[in-house]
C-alpha cells in the first residue's frame, strides 16, 4: 500500500487521513498458514511530529485460515493497533511511502498458533488412532502425577 507524503513532507499538511481498502500481495502470505484475506481497511493516520513521521491506524479484518484439524477454510476476523514511527522506511527525498511491510508485520502478530472449529472428535479416526479433545486427556491418568506429589506443587 503507497501512500503519497508529499503535502506532508512540505509541511502543508500537519496529518493525513487513511481510509482504505488495503490488499496484501500473495507472495508475502503463500509460505504461511494464511490462505486469503477479506475486507483488510486501515483506518487512521499519519501526523508530523519532531520525531518525523508517525503512523497510527487500526487495521481490520477477516484472515481465511486452515482449520487445525479437518484443514477446511476458517474465516478469522482481527483487529490491530498499529503505531509506527515511519523514518527508518522512508528513502532519501521520496514523497511516496509504502507501508505493506508495516502491515504485514503486525499482521503477521494477529495469526492464532492453531484455530479449529472442529467440535465431532469421533469422524477423525482411523486404524489404530483417533483425534481426542484436551479435555479428555487431562482426565486420564497422568503415569507423572506421583512424581510431582513427591516433588511439591511449586
Amino acid at each position: 500500500m503507497k501512500l503519497e507524503l508529499h503535502n506532508l513532507s512540505n509541511h502543508l499538511q500537519d496529518s493525513l487521513e487513511i481510509n482504505e481498502k488495503v490488499i496484501i500481495p500473495k507472495e508475502y502470505y503463500q509460505k504461511t498458514d494464511i490462505i486469503d484475506f477479506k475486507n483488510l481497511i486501515l483506518k487512521g493516520k499519519i501526523t508530523n511530529s519532531t520525531n518525523g513521521l508517525i503512523l497510527k491506524a487500526n487495521l481490520s479484518g477477516m484472515m481465511v485460515l486452515e482449520d487445525s484439524i479437518s484443514l477446511e477454510p476458517i474465516d478469522y476476523p482481527f483487529s490491530c493497533e498499529i503505531e509506527e514511527e515511519l523514518q527508518s522506511f522512508l528513502k532519501n527525498n521520496e514523497n511516496i511511502l509504502d507501508i505493506t511491510e508495516i502491515l504485514w508485520q503486525n499482521i503477521i502478530l494477529e495469526v492464532p498458533l492453531k484455530l479449529s472449529h472442529v467440535e465431532n472428535f469421533n469422524e477423525y479416526q482411523g486404524d489404530g488412532w483417533k483425534l481426542v479433545s484436551e479435555d479428555s486427556i487431562q482426565n486420564t491418568n497422568n503415569p507423572f502425577s506421583e512424581l510431582k506429589d513427591m516433588m511439591g506443587e511449586e
